[in-house]
């Protein structure tokens, strides 16, 4: 219903509306659709879709329009425009509004990670004197969970990850939600691929490690091979002169605990951790999950500020109000500090792990952080190229190269390695985030992600999730079977003669399903084409159990004995290479093509 602001005398169809004599401000984005506008100002949006045909502007009601199209009607209405100013200006950040003095010690939150079964769960059931574990589908832990304990008059938050991917996921995201973290390592079972691997996670968020030393009970532990193991991987605990805390446990028989939880304690005083609480919540959602009867539910860990009931709130780009707080123990809570875990009901859709959320101070707030956010979301993204990463060094903004190095073998990780190494310079440090052998997985390209890095592949594949993942994160993974073809690109890049970037673009993969001898020197590979397509012109890699064993042309490219140009996913066909006949059932062959592009 038009709410009439003065009295209107009649008009004709065609006449400008007279203007009120009183004028306010409204705040508009770039773009606004024209039931928001209508609601913004108060009219009705039949009204308003009047003044913009008068204007020669035809929308529909859920259509966008622009500001300078809302502008020029708005102030028929009363009202005038002004920009919304970046991320809405009624949601400023509480960090950069808080004052220093209102500065309190909050708990520290504390993620536990490590390889699998060597006892993480058990050492938090522990810790919290429940029994999780036993509720977890073959003791294997199925989602995040936080937790909160209390040791000697000191709360402690703890995160119960599924692993390393989560954890560099929600940092990937911005999501910065760990102080310490504990690495689990069974003590008869020592440092594993995984351990490995979260050790690297961990360094690149430059997060403070305690070590559990677990199974200490068992009569195959030895905690020293275990310590000898984590110095070869850059961790020297204390007692050999490094700064890396150590800690005997066992989560089983509950021995070692309170030693941990006081060494927990003792990082945490160190790191000086505060929040204010008195500003409004700004917190990260760990996990969220569509309840039947309570509808979108999420866990959300408050970083500053306090979140309290009735709050509205912007999570990622969803809005609502807080109907009700659940601490992790079940019971209901009116406020919630800093370094609280609680589950909150009241959103108006399910957010994704690893969103913020940033309490408003109105409805009306929220709508435009969120609108914001809409209208910039395309813009966001961070793509991590080689060229990016020069330009940056070149302004200044950075001076390291991050790399991500995965290899067929380990003999080859180390040779590439110790090569890319020497690329270091006074102003540009190499840094290597991470190695290994073996096919590019999803948790290279989330470590690639959150430590902005690039990943170097040397006569290795990567998995087709993992391909996904980087394509639609803009991660950029670069291939190498020459090591001094990989070095002088890198070498040239870093030094300034950028040459135009040769883009390897992945067209489809074909599995082999059977081989056939046409003659003594050739063989066909008889493959099902499982996504996207085979182009005849196209350069073959042939992938066996993830590493790379062949690269080359197609000769023959065959359906039904007739020479085709190109074979779609789901059909069959019959394939023959250059100068390779070495088939196997069960090889992958990927297509590729490259593309020269300018450099940026």
């Amino acid at each position: 219903m038009q709410r009439q602001l003065s009295p209107t005398p009649t008009k004709e169809p065609g006449e400008a509306r007279p203007r009120p004599a009183t004028v306010r401000e409204v705040q508009v984005p770039e773009a606004i659709t024209v039931a928001r506008l209508a609601e913004l100002v108060h009219a009705s949006p039949i009204d308003l879709m009047k003044q913009l045909m008068r204007a020669g502007v035809m929308a529909s009601i859920n259509q966008a329009i622009g500001f300078n199209t809302a502008a020029a009607i708005i102030p028929a209405y009363g009202y005038r425009a002004v920009p919304v100013a970046e991320a809405a200006k009624a949601a400023k950040a509480p960090e950069e509004a808080g004052d220093p003095a209102k500065l309190q010690s909050r708990p520290p939150v504390v993620t536990v990670l490590g390889h699998v079964d060597h006892g993480k769960t058990t050492l938090l059931d522990a810790i919290r004197k429940t029994k999780m574990a036993q509720r977890e589908a073959g003791g294997i832990t199925q989602h995040i969970g936080a937790y909160q304990t209390e040791y000697k008059d000191h709360k402690v938050t703890f995160l119960d990850t599924p692993g390393h991917e989560a954890f560099t996921a929600m940092r990937a995201r911005g999501a910065n939600a760990t102080d310490i973290a504990i690495l689990v390592v069974a003590a008869d079972d020592g440092v594993m691929p995984q351990t490995v691997e979260a050790i690297n996670h961990v360094k690149a968020a430059k997060v403070p490690i305690v070590v559990a030393l677990n199974k200490i009970d068992k009569p195959e532990a030895d905690p020293e091979r275990v310590k000898r193991q984590l110095t070869e991987h850059g961790l020297l605990v204390e007692e050999w002169g490094g700064d890396v805390i150590a800690v005997p446990v066992s989560a089983k028989a509950g021995t070692g605990i309170d030693d941990l939880l006081e060494n927990i304690l003792v990082v945490a005083e160190v790191a000086e951790l505060k929040a204010n609480p008195y500003l409004r919540a700004r917190g990260i959602v760990i996990e969220a999950r569509l309840d039947k009867s309570r509808g979108p539910v999420a866990t959300v860990l408050i970083k500053n500020g306090t979140l309290n009931v009735g709050d509205y709130v912007v999570v990622g780009n969803v809005r609502g109000r807080m109907k009700a707080l659940v601490s992790d123990a079940g019971r209901r809570l009116q406020s919630a500090p800093p370094s609280t875990p609680v589950e909150v009901l009241g959103l108006n859709e399910l957010p994704q792990a690893g969103d913020t959320l940033e309490a408003v101070p109105s409805e009306r707030a929220a709508k435009a952080l969120v609108e914001a956010r809409l209208l910039r979301q395309g813009n966001l993204r961070t793509h991590v190229s080689l060229e990016d990463v020069v330009n940056r060094i070149r302004t200044g903004e950075t001076q390291e190269l991050n790399l991500i190095i995965k290899a067929d073998v380990q003999g080859s990780v180390e040779a590439v390695r110790e090569a890319v190494m020497r690329l270091s310079t006074e102003k540009v440090q190499v840094h290597i985030i991470h190695t290994a052998s073996g096919a590019i997985t999803e948790s290279d390209i989330f470590l690639a992600e959150a430590s902005q890095a690039l990943v170097l592949g040397f006569n290795t594949g990567v998995e087709q999730g993992a391909r996904r993942l980087a394509e639609s994160e803009g991660v950029q993974i670069r291939f190498y079977n020459i090591i001094y073809t990989m070095v002088e690109e890198i070498q040239g890049l870093l030094e300034g003669m950028v040459q135009p970037v040769v883009k390897d673009i992945v067209e489809g993969h074909a599995a082999v399903r059977t081989i056939i001898s046409r003659s003594r020197q050739s063989k066909v590979a008889g493959c099902m084409v499982t996504d996207g397509r085979l182009l005849r012109n196209a350069q073959i890699r042939v992938l066996r159990k993830g590493k790379a064993v062949y690269e080359g042309p197609i000769q023959s490219l065959r359906r039904f004995k007739e020479d085709v140009r190109e074979v779609a996913a789901g059909m069959e066909c019959g394939v023959v290479l250059a100068k390779f006949d070495d088939f196997q059932e069960e090889d992958i062959l990927e297509a590729r093509r490259q593309e020269q592009q300018p450099a940026r």
